[in-house]
């Protein structure tokens, strides 16, 4: 399925559908984007990097939270390394929780993506992505991950 299911408040979106809107939701964002992504890669970066920079440009609070490095595959540590230096040298705040496995990003208070797809380093999977525009779950997901400290 694409995008076709939507209501006033949620839209599903796959691997190919998901980057436009999600894109278009970073350029907007006022004040805070907080992105949870297990994997992290220098391909995908290097996508996201210019709208990130502009964001930090403007004042935007960034905060990404992904795994530790030693929790990578060796083949992807180097470059998972190097796609964090590349995010930390522009001021993006970057969290490492172990065993970490979720998906999503939060956009201000008023959008949520959550899903299967890696945000920061997808590239060739089947996947989905549900974006919800609401406050309360916003909020509601800040408080139940525990990023709400870090995105103040």
């Amino acid at each position: 399925m694409r995008n076709i299911f939507s209501s006033s408040h949620t839209t599903l979106y796959d691997q190919d559908t998901f980057y436009k809107p999600f894109e278009r939701d970073l350029v907007r964002a006022r004040y805070l984007v907080a992105i949870e992504s297990p994997f992290i890669t220098i391909k995908r970066i290097s996508c996201l990097l210019p709208i990130i920079t502009k964001l930090r440009n403007r004042g935007v609070k960034v905060v990404i939270n992904t795994k530790p490095l030693d929790e990578h595959d060796t083949i992807l540590r180097d470059r998972a390394t190097y796609a964090i230096a590349e995010l930390q040298e522009i001021g993006v705040k970057v969290l490492f929780t172990s065993g970490h496995h979720r998906k999503l990003a939060i956009i201000d208070d008023l959008v949520l993506y959550e899903g299967s797809l890696n945000i920061l380093s997808q590239s060739d999977s089947c996947e989905i992505m549900r974006r919800i525009e609401d406050k309360v779950s916003v909020l509601q997901m800040l408080r139940f991950i525990g990023l709400e400290k870090w995105c103040k």
